[in-house]
């Protein structure tokens, strides 16, 4: 557990010592998100159940030779995820690279920091800030949502092509987050909001509105099959998302309602005349909306993931652009340090002690280990292929 503490900790150290500057260093940036890659990318089945979905999914394209070795039927990805046709491509594609699930899941998971790095250099002007806000709503998902997370990360692209009205790369760039996770579907509506600074009061209205919608459950229905996987595999029990489907989620309610106070406090800070910016305010509204249209089903805090980086954005920037810290900073660092404690210690065994695929064996403590692993050859040998 100290290890994580420890990188969020290096996070805050870095902007402290660099808040009061005008330029941030692109290395900086690149430097740690390089780090988080290996991090993430070289963990030993970290994160929980969906690492294994994947792998075995995966070995479906590797074993169509010798389907006596799979697993799972050979080109059983294409029944699973047959609608999401850029994710199964880029698995085909990296069968020609390896047949090893751990060099698989790190591939993937290089692409996603890469393109998690260019959102914040292109959204953010304090980088340290955007990685701590980063780590305290999105890290730990990075372990084990590969699928999704790569589609939204993908989806984030998007949002300078809605400021600057470039409909057909816009639309291109959704098209193809959907390729690999549909649930993408739900950035359509973010080229259509005007560029413009809505009055709070409206804004409070409209999400009024969606808490009104989201207690009904209509969204939530709509989007019930764009879940994770298909639903005759059952996802391991532990996430925090994890919660009875049709339940209020109380949670998504006081999120929405913490992040919108925080971007109100100094909603005048936002230059109208700078149309990313207005953008990226107006996604941030978007996600406290989605997480209220949502609140009664359980993928709605994964479906509002494709705004995320409204909030990364817009809040970095109210909390950097006065070049000082006070008591909205020291706020702001104890939400996103709450939040990264609160995933951190509800995952528990799924995320330490910590352990990379170098070394053979498992973790004796990690019971979704003990129930879904399907292959026991890596047990002795991470790299027998």
């Amino acid at each position: 557990m100290l290890l994580y503490i420890a990188i969020f900790i290096v996070t805050l150290i870095s902007y402290l010592a660099t808040y009061k500057n005008d330029e941030q260093s692109r290395r900086w940036i690149i430097g740690m998100m390089v780090f988080l890659a290996l991090f993430v990318g070289l963990a030993d089945m970290l994160g929980g159940y969906d690492r294994y979905i994947y792998g075995v999914l995966f070995d479906s394209l590797c074993f169509i030779d010798e389907p006596h070795k799979a697993y799972m039927p050979p080109l059983a990805i294409y029944d699973y995820y047959g609608s999401e046709f850029g994710y199964c491509a880029l698995n085909f594609v990296i069968t020609f690279v390896t047949h090893n699930r751990y060099i698989f899941i790190f591939i993937v998971t290089v692409i996603i920091y890469a393109l998690i790095c260019r959102s914040l250099m292109r959204y953010t002007g304090n980088y340290p800030f955007a990685v701590m806000v980063f780590m305290g709503l999105w890290f730990f998902f990075t372990f084990t949502y590969l699928r999704q997370v790569l589609a939204a990360s993908i989806g984030w692209m998007a949002f300078e092509y809605a400021a600057r009205r470039k409909p057909w790369h816009f639309f291109a760039i959704v098209l193809l987050a959907f390729s690999f996770h549909n649930s993408a579907l739900v950035l359509l509506p973010m080229y259509f909001v005007p560029i413009k600074k809505f009055n709070s009061s409206s804004v409070i209205v409209i999400l009024i509105g969606c808490a009104l919608v989201g207690a009904t459950n209509i969204a939530g229905m709509a989007f019930s099959g764009y879940g994770e996987v298909s639903g005759d595999i059952i996802r391991a029990e532990g996430y925090v998302e994890q919660a009875e489907e049709g339940a209020i989620r109380f949670e998504y309610v006081l999120e929405a309602v913490v992040f919108l106070t925080f971007i109100f406090l100094r909603y005048d800070d936002i230059d109208e005349g700078d149309e990313l910016q207005v953008t990226m305010s107006n996604a941030a509204i978007i996600f406290c909306a989605m997480l209220l249209l949502f609140l009664r089903s359980e993928n709605g805090g994964r479906i509002s993931w494709f705004y995320m980086i409204g909030i990364i954005s817009t809040i970095t920037y109210l909390a950097t652009n006065r070049r000082d810290f006070s008591m909205y900073n020291l706020a702001l660092v104890g939400l996103f340090f709450g939040l990264f404690m609160r995933i951190l210690l509800q995952w528990d065994y799924m995320l330490y002690p910590y352990k990379t695929f170098f070394t053979d064996g498992f973790r004796e403590t990690d019971r979704i280990y003990q129930i879904y692993e399907y292959d026991h050859r890596y047990d002795e040998d991470k790299f027998y292929k």
